[in-house]
């Protein structure tokens, strides 16, 4: 499955609230029937005054090129459809985002570990956008994360569900990947992974403890953005 992340950032002179507002109740019934589209979901933080940024937005396709069709091609902040809800959702943009603040990553899904059935609706996740560490190629940098760290992360306690996402176009990608770790409990998230505001964290015990250790040997952590928030489905026709 193929996946659009948008790291939204609110207009200047907007609210957090009237962000989520506007994006809730005028762009969503918009996004939701873009051409292609066969799930979207939507991560609100838990802690908006120390996130990062203000949602993120995750659009799935079966088939990349209806993605690019749709939200444009790897390597262009912006893209420019021409017809149906893409265009519309596209020319709705400009009222409630920063468009140019806006990172985004299109990649394809890998679910590493899964104990509530795809059922991600209401649970917490952590998004970690990485970045990796100076003089690491990027199929370097991949291959440390899936084949080292990922045994450790997907058994840290408390994760539930645990995705990668590698880059379609890594050349062009403004990460080398995503990792996402849902848990149940919005404390056991914060007890592994730290709390918003914090790129860093400083686990005590447990596998939470082994994969912060590992995470200085591949990633750039001052350089990966990062957003605790919970998951909202929006659609999911697959």
């Amino acid at each position: 499955m193929y996946k659009h992340v948008a790291l939204l950032v609110r207009q200047d002179g907007l609210s957090h609230d009237e962000f989520v507002d506007y994006w809730q109740e005028n762009h969503t019934p918009i996004a939701r029937e873009i051409e292609g589209v066969v799930r979207y979901q939507q991560v609100l933080p838990t802690e908006p005054d120390h996130a990062e940024f203000d949602g993120l937005a995750e659009l799935y396709f079966e088939d990349l090129e209806a993605l690019h069709d749709a939200l444009g091609s790897e390597g262009s902040r912006d893209y420019d459809p021409e017809k149906g809800k893409a265009k519309e959702a596209r020319e709705d943009v400009d009222n409630f985002l920063a468009i140019e603040e806006r990172p985004r990553f299109i990649g394809e899904e890998i679910v590493q570990k899964d104990d509530v059935d795809g059922d991600t609706d209401g649970l917490y996740k952590h998004s970690a956008f990485l970045v990796r560490k100076e003089g690491m190629s990027h199929e370097e940098f991949v291959d440390h994360w899936q084949t080292n760290h990922t045994p450790i992360a997907r058994e840290i306690e408390g994760v539930v569900k645990y995705n990668t996402i590698l880059p379609t176009d890594p050349e062009h990608a403004e990460f080398d990947g995503v990792a996402e770790l849902y848990f149940e409990d919005l404390e056991k998230l914060y007890d592994a992974l730290g709390s918003e505001g914090s790129r860093d964290y400083d686990p005590e015990k447990g596998k939470a403890k082994e994969a912060r250790e590992d995470v200085d040997n591949f990633l750039a952590i001052d350089e990966r953005p990062r957003l605790i928030g919970r998951e909202r489905l929006v659609t999911d026709e697959r």
